[in-house]
């Protein structure tokens, strides 16, 4: 009787002219990994965005919550569901050979977006973008070293806390591999503690809060990502210290928050990893929905070094005064 009834009203709207909903063209899910800060909170709305807006483009969106286990399960999800496309952000390196061999065995174009997968070289994908997160962490002990210079504390005893971002995801490792690398170039600065924060902000205050007790001494903070700068800055000031001056503060991903920290003078610097990929992902799906080839090589957007006063020279990069382009920031 249902069916009688649901085919009738599809004929009476037939005959009234009223269409059918139309389907999408193109069905593209993406797999990200949660919302631990604003920058992953400005990548998601980014690329979400610029595929909803897209005429005859379909998005199917999940949120892992910072757990891999969602992931895999929501990308054998996609390969049930047919989806055209897979853009896929690993909360980890490791763990994904297997459930991206599936991807790949159905024949999806799969998409990496800024943290990569260690398997890279043994999977297809058909683009990917991403942060050069080492070079990122050598920035910012770069920037920390070269401002140290410039205030003649080059022949001081530097003791310097690294607080790293979620362990095993590309972005900390690949920063911490710049962080330590650029330490060599300033045989000054010491590392006396060294602690995932997880890339967020609560975590990074309670870290910050635990050194200051243990440590005797922290000049700098070198913090791999803005929002555990951000918790840290908390911390410091419940301490009765100064942020920005008893502790120099360098951070990293150059949210709006950060920017506004530097203007206040609690933090000094940020180094640029920018979320705004929604442009190169809907430029690489129209680029392949016409059946053009993708470069496999991994795109790096060009990022900028942002600090309190500007002009200082990192060899790959001069920063930029913060309070210059505040406004032009967008997340």
């Amino acid at each position: 009787m249902k069916k009688k009834v649901l085919a009738a009203v599809l004929a009476a709207s037939m005959c009234m002219g009223i269409a059918a909903p139309a389907m999408a063209d193109v069905k593209i899910a993406f797999s990200q990994i949660g919302q631990e800060s604003d920058w992953r909170t400005a990548n998601t709305d980014s690329i979400n965005g610029a595929i909803e807006e897209h005429e005859g483009w379909e998005l199917i969106y999940d949120d892992a919550q910072q757990k891999q286990e969602n992931q895999i399960k929501a990308l054998r999800n996609f390969i049930t569901q047919g989806v055209d496309y897979i853009l896929f952000t690993g909360v980890v390196s490791t763990g994904w050979e297997e459930v991206l061999a599936e991807v790949n065995e159905a024949e999806i174009p799969l998409i990496l977006v800024d943290r990569l997968p260690d398997c890279i070289d043994k999977i297809d994908y058909v683009a990917a973008f991403g942060g050069d997160f080492v070079e990122e962490g050598r920035r910012q002990v770069a920037w920390a070293g070269e401002y140290l210079k410039q205030q003649g504390r080059d022949s001081e005893d530097i003791k310097v806390a690294i607080m790293e971002g979620t362990t095993g995801a590309s972005a900390q490792t690949g920063r911490t591999e710049g962080n330590l690398a650029a330490l060599e170039d300033y045989p000054f600065m010491e590392v006396v503690a060294q602690q995932t924060g997880n890339f967020t902000r609560a975590e990074g205050q309670a870290v910050m809060e635990s050194w200051l007790k243990s440590e005797d001494k922290i000049d700098v903070l070198i913090a791999q990502n803005d929002d555990m700068a951000l918790g840290a800055i908390d911390a410091i000031k419940a301490a009765g210290l100064v942020p920005g001056e008893d502790i120099i503060i360098v951070g990293c991903d150059s949210v709006k928050a950060a920017f506004e920290a530097i203007v206040a003078g609690e933090m000094n610097c940020t180094v640029e990893c920018t979320p705004l990929y929604g442009p190169f992902v809907v430029e690489t799906i129209e680029a392949l929905e016409n059946g053009e080839e993708m470069d496999k090589e991994v795109v790096h957007p060009e990022e900028g070094v942002y600090d309190m006063e500007g002009g200082i020279d990192l060899g790959s990069t001069t920063s930029i005064k913060a309070a210059d382009v505040i406004d032009e920031r967008i997340y």
